[in-house]
């Protein structure tokens, strides 16, 4: 273990050698650069595009590009970017993770492999975590970047689509890690080029990257649209069932945050809903709105996991960074359960249009880099997912701060009574304070325990995140007392007033350890930036969701043996301290173990995302008749049918042939049994195509223009995809759920739902080459709709199902009556009639 160490050490002191080597070939451009006037200097950019086009390499520029930026930055900011943000340039350049501590200037840092990156001319995406961060960067180091001749935009969720594609056309672009994601989905449901806003992924460089790609990536980003049932009531009933109940109806399971109805629980509930059994099959719908119910009430918190908004709007918040997550919503009918609690108005359940993790979103990045002050304790997950590594880059000065052994208490109270009264005392000696709490319910606690005490402060948490900026910005003048999330404000620089550095700096108060390490630096890192000084102090108790939920036996065992009988007594000591980070570590393995089996489920969508994506754009960016793609698909349909059939006896098989051509190939009355008797199957295959490219060619004729053509084909295929494949999502959803009890078999869940999932994705093509050629042959197209075809193609993907305005020549209707599960289904699919329209009723 202690060579393994040492090698680790030994490895990270190489790289900081040898980035200093490069950066001090940046440093000999320094007189040089100089030297130039600003016309020259601008020039540059022109130069190195030029030289690029030539052959040279982004890495042969490097050394001379950084020191344009440099003398750039100086110029137009008066900021001259120290040797060791030279070095994380280049770590970010190289696609790796530099670990800068907090205040050691990362925005600075960003300018020089933004520049260099942005000289091929393929774009630079450079994220944040929230609008604000997006537009105060643009705003400032986009005044180097365009001093230099290169065109920066601003990509927020409120512009057009056509402000956005500016903002995607630009040579850096910035913009929130949500919104890139949303819009890459969005472009791949829209039916025309035009209608895209990006360009092919080039370079990200993310901004507090361990917030993106590790705290977030466990929540998929999902498109929605209105799903076909109005439930509302099960939730509302379910819902006051479950209030019905006592704490001995249900069993938690507290690590794991769980919760199930116990015997007496499942009594109750067959009494309520008047059942026999719970738990038959035909109550599965039933149980799972109850489970919500349950999850909604005893689960989640308001103020915690949730708040409620003026509007009566349920706003989900993050566990992370304390800020509300403004159009999200829980998953799988949770989001209904909260809402039916808190007595708002219930939305509509929505069906998913589309998904993607940002593991797989950011993966797809030609390059991808990040910056971050804590990343170290992850640096595992990012080389395994991501294939980035975690360079330290060693601080400009000295770090001062001292941090102090953790406290604990036995209570929350004590707890919350001993931080007042150390908040009080320095507050009275006019140093800056700036107190974390992990969630909104324990920020207005202390403010109200503040406010008792008279102590005058600000409060930073989800209701009023719009102003952290401007609070962090001040919580290090002298007498400032701050409450905020752990997270909150992250990203805006706390300078210090005047005088403050005289009482020991900025101290930092943290009410309780939060899951992830990282988490707790970031809080701690607030103080004593750039080698000012500074403290920070945390504050325990056995009551602390950590410590229930984690907490060693060990601790609980010291305590006992110190035999604590006050309520106010507190422990000080570095074995505590070891115990809880610990106790962090066994978290962070749980959720690196969760978001790794995300990405596993994911990774099967990513493949057949990938392949309906392409098909997608290659039938939008189509310029020449799709007819051969048609036709081609209307000849496996056929194929695919005559060979389903062939196992059956003759006659039976010529019977279902007939009745699969008349349904969705010819009219009723051009094909009969006698037509075929007389053929092998391969004939049969080729008379039926013959037939279809008749018809073919007749509804292509009713159409005339070549430009109407392209149109109606683009539509139909796109109309076909979009439906089959959000149906597709759908369905992979529910074999997700399904196939984690296989492995009470033995079977492992992930390698089921590939070999499903895979099965699932071949049965979409067939149905998908099955609906084209049944609506290509069977739609009534009118001289008069010749205008709608153009305009239909025009929909987003979400809509034009519905906008379509071909008759369908009602193919939908048919006679289901004493039709049997396993009965050929009436529509001449040639499927059983389960698999076909019976999904309905099965």
């Amino acid at each position: 273990m202690a060579n393994m160490l040492r090698t680790l050490i030994e490895n990270d002191k190489g790289e900081v050698k040898k980035l200093r080597k490069i950066a001090k070939k940046v440093e000999s451009y320094a007189d040089e650069m100089e030297a130039l006037s600003d016309e020259a200097l601008k020039a540059k950019t022109e130069e190195f595009k030029k030289r690029y086009q030539y052959g040279e390499t982004l890495d042969d520029l490097l050394p001379e590009a950084f020191a344009v930026v440099r003398e750039a930055a100086k110029r137009v900011l008066g900021l001259f970017p120290y040797t060791v943000q030279i070095m994380g340039g280049i770590v970010l350049h190289h696609g790796d993770v530099p670990e800068m501590r907090t205040g050691e200037g990362k925005t600075l840092t960003a300018t020089m492999p933004v520049y260099l990156n942005a000289i091929s001319g393929e774009g630079v995406h450079v994220v944040t975590v929230n609008e604000y961060l997006a537009t105060r960067d643009a705003m400032e180091m986009g005044e180097v970047y365009s001093w230099l001749g290169l065109s920066v935009g601003i990509n927020l969720a409120a512009k057009s689509s056509l402000e956005k594609r500016e903002a995607y056309n630009c040579d850096i672009t910035y913009s929130t890690n949500s919104e890139i994601g949303f819009d890459y989905l969005r472009d791949n449901m829209v039916t025309r080029r035009e209608d895209m806003v990006q360009r092919p992924l080039n370079f990200a460089l993310v901004d507090e990257v361990d917030s993106v790609l590790i705290d977030e990536a466990r929540t998929p980003l999902i498109v929605s649209g209105a799903g076909s049932s109005d439930i509302n009531q099960l939730y509302v009933r379910a819902d006051m069932f479950v209030k019905t109940l006592v704490r001995e109806d249900y069993a938690i399971d507290v690590p794991t945050k769980t919760i199930g109805l116990k015997d007496s629980g499942i009594d109750k509930a067959e009494a309520y809903f008047h059942l026999e059994n719970l738990y038959d099959l035909e109550n599965v719908a039933l149980t799972h709105y109850i489970d919500n119910a349950l999850r909604a009430n005893y689960i989640m918190t308001l103020d915690v996991d949730y708040v409620v908004s003026e509007e009566g709007e349920i706003l989900i918040v993050d566990q992370f960074t304390g800020r509300t997550m403004e159009g999200r919503r829980f998953s799988d009918g949770l989001h209904q359960a909260i809402e039916a609690k808190e007595g708002v108005k219930i939305q509509e359940e929505s069906r998913t249009s589309a998904s993607i993790t940002y593991q797989n979103m950011f993966r797809m990045y030609k390059k991808l880099a990040g910056m971050t002050g804590t990343g170290k304790t992850e640096e595992e997950e990012f080389r395994e997912i991501y294939n980035m590594r975690i360079i330290p880059i060693p601080t400009n000065r000295p770090v001062q701060r001292i941090d102090h052994p953790d406290l604990l208490y036995p209570t929350l109270n004590a707890k919350f009574r001993a931080v007042v009264a150390d908040v009080k005392e320095r507050y009275q000696t006019g140093q800056p304070i700036l107190v974390g709490t992990a969630s909104v319910d324990t920020s207005d606690l202390l403010s109200k325990m503040l406010v008792k005490e008279g102590i005058p402060h600000e409060v930073l948490n989800a209701k009023n995140h719009f102003k952290e900026a401007q609070i962090i910005m001040n919580a290090g003048q002298r007498g400032a007392v701050t409450i905020a999330t752990n997270m909150a404000g992250r990203g805006t620089d706390i300078k210090l007033g005047e005088g403050v550095l005289d009482l020991g700096g900025l101290c930092v108060i943290g009410t309780e350890r939060h899951e992830s390490r990282r988490i707790d630096n970031q809080l701690r890192g607030r103080a004593g930036r750039q080698g000012d000084k500074g403290e920070s102090q945390f504050y325990l108790s056995l009551e602390d969701d950590l410590m229930k939920r984690f907490g060693s036996e060990r601790i609980k065992a010291f305590l006992d043996r110190m035999n604590l009988d006050e309520e106010d007594a507190v422990i000080k000591s570095s074995l505590l301290t070891k115990q809880v980070e610990s106790a962090q570590k066994r978290v962070e393995g749980n959720n690196y173990d969760s978001r790794k089996q995300v990405l596993q489920y994911d990774d099967v969508m990513r493949e057949q995302r990938e392949i309906i994506y392409a098909d997608r754009y290659e039938v939008i960016t189509a310029i020449r008749d799709l007819g051969p793609e048609i036709k081609a698909m209307i000849q496996r349909t056929i194929d695919r049918q005559v060979d389903s059939h062939s196992r059956l006896d003759k006659a039976e098989a010529l019977e279902a042939i007939v009745s699969f051509a008349q349904a969705n190939l010819v009219d009723e009355d051009a094909i009969s049994v006698s037509d075929l008797e007389a053929l092998s199957y391969k004939e049969i295959k080729e008379e039926l195509y013959d037939r279809a490219m008749e018809v073919y060619s007749r509804q292509i004729s009713k159409l005339k223009d070549e430009d109407k053509i392209i149109e109606f084909q683009k539509v139909l295929i796109l109309m076909v995809v979009d439906n089959k494949w959000t149906s597709h999502i759908d369905a992979l959803d529910q074999l997700r759920s399904a196939v984690g009890l296989r492995g009470y078999a033995q079977n492992n869940p992930i390698v089921e739902y590939q070999s499903e999932g895979f099965r699932m994705f071949q049965d979409m093509i067939s149905t998908i080459e099955f609906d084209v050629t049944r609506t290509m042959m069977k739609a009534q197209i009118h001289e008069q709709e010749r205008e709608h075809v153009t305009q239909n193609a025009r929909t987003t993907a979400q809509g034009n199902i519905a906008a379509q305005k071909i008759d369908f020549d009602h193919l939908e209707e048919y006679d289901f009556s004493g039709v049997r599960r396993n009965d050929a289904c009436p529509c001449g699919s040639g499927k059983k009639f389960k698999n076909c329209h019976g999904r309905a009723r099965f």
